[in-house]
């Protein structure tokens, strides 16, 4: 397959990843390949951890975060050292079209990235609210604690973006591209947490523990901290579909939530490639947009 003056070496093109709508290996990079002119801009310089299912979306699955020692020489990398030991893991990075394709042939179907570039690992672009409801709740649940999310945001004169996580949830985030650390970032975030569950107990919970969760959403508010990623926007995602983690419009969110229709905040991959046509990238302002984050 090339890739403007580069080939990559594919394989299996014709292995099923998703058995329930026959999407193969094929039909994934291609998918990727027509999304990489949006997807690349939020992935560029940024160390990426690929979720990689060989077997496609039933079978086994493990977390990469060492670049490949196979990889191609233009595959960019950066060194991180890691949290537990202080070994330094050499992270990929997908900067162009081949990069992504290398690394999605490699089975990679869930992309997670971080939220700094590696110029600057210790300064986040972006602060990330991730909700994650409990079956009882769903994605309308989500839905509506993150529009509870984005008033108190407002309050501070603080621009949001939302978009689902492309499985059972939401996560909204807010651009920054301004001095701050994952301290300042993650402690604003808790204290919005927490402050929303003392105001909404029965709905809300900032606490990952699992007898905690039950019937409410959770506002994983951990997820700004710099020894972790979380999935890209336009990846797709080990779901019984082809779904993909898709940038959506506030008033999507209101309507979802008017018209309880979970239906309206899921998008499969093919949805995606029209909705690009229609609205272009609604995620581009998350990498753009300046904004100073407030003291709590």
């Amino acid at each position: 397959m090339r890739a403007g003056s580069r080939t990559i070496q594919v394989s299996n093109l014709d292995k099923v990843f998703y058995p329930d709508g026959g999407f193969t290996k094929g039909d994934m990079l291609d998918y990727y390949r027509r999304v990489g002119r949006v997807l690349i801009p939020h992935l560029r310089d940024r160390p990426l951890t690929l979720k990689r299912y060989p077997d496609g979306v039933e079978g086994q699955f493990f977390y990469e975060k060492r670049c490949p020692p196979h990889a191609p020489g233009w595959v960019k990398t950066v060194p991180i050292e890691r949290k537990r030991d202080g070994k330094i893991i050499n992270y990929c990075m997908v900067n162009d079209v081949a990069s992504l394709l290398w690394a999605v042939n490699l089975g990679s179907l869930e992309l997670h990235v971080s939220l700094a570039k590696a110029k600057k690992l210790g300064t986040p672009t972006t602060m990330v609210f991730d909700l994650d409801p409990d079956p009882e709740q769903g994605v309308l649940g989500a839905a509506e604690v993150a529009l509870e999310i984005r008033k108190r945001l407002a309050r501070f004169e603080i621009e949001s973006f939302v978009k689902t996580s492309g499985s059972k949830g939401l996560q909204l985030y807010v651009p920054l591209q301004t001095a701050v650390t994952y301290e300042q970032t993650g402690g604003f975030a808790h204290a919005l947490a927490r402050a929303l569950e003392e105001e909404m107990p029965e709905r809300v919970v900032s606490k990952m523990k699992k007898e905690l969760r039950k019937g409410k959403v959770l506002i994983d508010w951990s997820q700004n901290d710099d020894h972790k990623t979380t999935v890209a926007v336009y990846s797709l995602r080990a779901r019984p579909a082809p779904t993909v983690s898709t940038p959506v419009q506030w008033k999507e969110v209101r309507k979802a939530v008017r018209d309880d229709d979970p239906d309206l905040l899921s998008f499969t991959w093919d949805e995606v490639l029209t909705r690009l046509d229609k609205h272009g990238d609604l995620f581009e302002p998350v990498r753009k947009m300046r904004q100073k984050l407030p003291t709590f």
